[in-house]
């Protein structure tokens, strides 16, 4: 079966510093598959660079059969892709609900608000409360929810535990096994290697701007050795 996000030998630079070095990724619909890798490795550059927010890049990014190198930031959003950075971008001073109806719908299939409370029931109570007055987990759900409601099929998620308390990371947990269900595809920047293990099906490591390692959650225990040199954890 032909993979819905099919990532072969990219690179990118940041200005003159060449960061990614030939990066090969796969990932089926449905699947979510996680990145890890130390800091500075270039785990968030290979989301920045499948998203387009990176141009200075060469290589191939398929997304659904479509070549992405070729496309336009917007034009990607538009494939279906959607990204939601460590950062957030959560816009202080608009409610919850007018940063959930911000982003444009891109594609039929996006949830409705109703179905975005339904899934993070803090956003529902917190509806009217402007960006400034949430929470960073609160925050971190927004960022999430905003995307779902565009109709994006694959989402790109990077670090949504970081600095998180473990009850919102265990929330967090439960939406991308819901997400699972609705066949909705994740590539996950995960440092929580606890978390990691729970809501992927594959694992990636990378080091030094290259994938230098693939293996399924089924093998985790065989490979712990290698994270553990690799990782520190």
């Amino acid at each position: 079966m032909a993979a819905l996000l099919d990532v072969s030998d990219l690179h990118a630079w940041y200005g003159e510093s060449h960061i990614l070095h030939g990066v090969n990724m796969h990932v089926q619909q449905g699947e979510t598959i996680c990145i890890l890798g130390r800091n500075g490795m270039g785990k968030t550059t290979t989301l920045r660079t499948i998203m387009g927010i990176l141009r200075k890049r060469k290589g191939r990014i398929g997304f659904d059969g479509r070549d992405l190198m070729r496309m336009s930031l917007h034009a990607t959003a538009r494939a279906g892709l959607g990204f939601v950075p460590e950062e957030r971008g959560i816009f202080a001073t608009l409610s919850v609900e007018e940063n959930l109806l911000l982003p444009p719908k891109v594609a039929d299939g996006g949830m409705s608000l109703d179905e975005i409370y339904d899934l993070f029931p803090n956003l529902r109570e917190r509806r009217s409360s402007a960006g400034t007055k949430l929470s960073g987990g609160e925050q971190q759900m927004l960022a999430m929810a905003r995307i779902l409601r565009t109709g994006a099929r694959c989402l790109l998620l990077d670090e949504p535990t970081e600095g998180l308390a473990p009850v919102i990371i265990q929330r967090i947990g439960e939406v991308l096994a819901e997400l699972k269900k609705r066949g909705m595809t994740v590539v996950l920047v995960e440092q929580n290697f606890r978390f990691a293990s729970k809501v992927a099906d594959r694992f990636y490591l990378m080091d030094h701007g290259q994938m230098v390692a693939e293996f399924p959650v089924g093998e985790l225990a065989a490979n712990m050795a290698m994270l553990n040199e690799q990782l520190g954890v």
